[in-house]
């Protein structure tokens, strides 16, 4: 830990770190996941049926136009690796974050719904570039502060969730603009936080060496639970307020939504913290299982507690894979592992994408439930598959490491 403050005895040495270099990194990067993903990719959840009631929006119209948005999150992040400079360029971030609050502002403006569409496509490339560009400034940026450190930064995507939740459920007896200029300002509150990010200046996320063959074996394993992850939790990740909203009141789907973001704000944090405890196979298999019992428990339960049970696992548990997720990939030497990771898991949503349509087109009234269930069951193989790939072997692999102590160095 060079050039760091010696610990107080009794803890351990990433806990000492300068708090100003620390917070000029977290403090714009989670801002700028909350308004590139919290706000720019999430907000459609909650505003969703209140499109459907008001805007007429069709239960067909609602899942294309969320499919729009995970196919421009792909383009964005494809971008990412076929060019990795636009993650290196200030221009390119700060622009990102201009298309994402003036695609918000344009949804209630353009009343078509294949503009939707189109706006949405085009939200999702931005958020993926804005997304990238804060997981890479945070990864590089703090690793010789503690990678722990990261999970506050990834907090910032549910600070967005459950801002631009509280947005909703307060405007939810104005009309559905109401809803999306509300979170245009939002964003733009928040891109004035996530201004003065600086991109990272290395297109690898901060390793300055290429994986050898075990690390390409470990990213592998990890490539595959990312995608399987990817393909299930979309659904809940989308339609989980709609969900509710057919089988209670407004208010609860709303308030659901707003109790994801609460979990999501604290879980990146605290997921990066055990870390330091425990190796980052056995996070993500708890992570994985976790999330995989959320959501399925309202499929295979029913009712409002079991709804908002799954709000607060989600909520806990899919910020966690990701910020352990990227964090081991970078760990693993894996040059521009942040886009790769993203692209396939970007990819990976497609069957995500065809088990929603299937969920919100052909639920209907207090079906809703029971017609996930259908649709959510495949999901369980494919966490469990997910969980498997990373813990079938060695529990420590390289770079993934012992439970730390004192005095080891945590930067990685």
């Amino acid at each position: 830990m060079t050039g760091l403050p010696a610990p107080r005895p009794g803890r351990a040495a990433g806990l000492a770190v300068p708090l100003a270099p620390v917070a000029g990194i977290v403090v714009p990067a989670a801002a700028a996941m909350a308004v590139g993903m919290g706000v720019g990719r999430f907000v459609y959840t909650p505003i969703l049926p209140l499109m459907t009631a008001r805007a007429g929006l069709s239960p067909q119209w609602g899942a294309a136009i969320a499919t729009a948005n995970y196919a421009g999150y792909l383009a964005g992040a494809m971008a990412g690796v076929a060019a990795p400079a636009l993650l290196r360029s200030r221009t390119v971030y700060r622009s990102s974050l201009i298309v994402v609050v003036a695609t918000l502002a344009l949804m209630p403006v353009l009343t078509s719904d294949a503009r939707w569409a189109a706006l949405r496509f085009v939200a999702g490339c931005a958020s993926a570039l804005v997304f990238m560009v804060a997981a890479s400034a945070l990864l590089t940026g703090l690793r010789a502060h503690g990678q722990h450190l990261v999970g506050h930064g990834f907090g910032g995507v549910g600070a967005g969730i459950a801002a631009s939740g509280v947005l909703v459920l307060v405007l939810r007896h104005g009309t559905w603009q109401d809803s999306w200029w509300s979170a245009a300002v939002l964003g733009a509150v928040l891109s004035a936080a996530a201004w003065p990010l600086r991109p990272s200046a290395t297109d690898d996320d901060g390793t300055d060496r290429g994986a050898g063959p075990v690390g390409r074996r470990w990213f592998t394993s990890l490539l595959l639970a990312y995608t399987l992850e990817g393909v299930g939790y979309i659904i809940a990740g989308t339609f989980l307020v709609a969900a509710i909203d057919q089988t209670a009141s407004t208010t609860l789907g709303s308030s659901a939504w707003i109790i994801v973001g609460v979990a999501a704000v604290p879980s990146a944090a605290l997921w990066a913290g055990l870390s330091r405890i425990w190796s980052r196979p056995t996070l993500l298999a708890v992570a994985l299982g976790a999330q995989a019992v959320g959501t399925a428990l309202p499929a295979l339960v029913g009712g409002t507690t079991a709804a908002l049970a799954s709000a607060v696992l989600f909520g806990a548990t899919f910020l966690g894979v990701a910020t352990v997720a990227l964090a081991t990939g970078a760990h693993l030497r894996t040059p521009r592992a942040v886009a790769i990771l993203t692209t396939d898991t970007a990819s990976a949503r497609s069957p995500g994408r065809y088990w929603s349509r299937r969920c919100f087109t052909t639920a209907t009234s207090r079906r809703c439930w029971p017609a996930q269930r259908s649709s959510r069951s495949p999901r369980w193989p494919l966490w469990c598959c997910g969980t498997a790939s990373l813990t079938t072997s060695d529990p420590y692999p390289a770079g993934y490491g012992p439970p730390m102590t004192e005095g080891d160095d945590d930067g990685g």
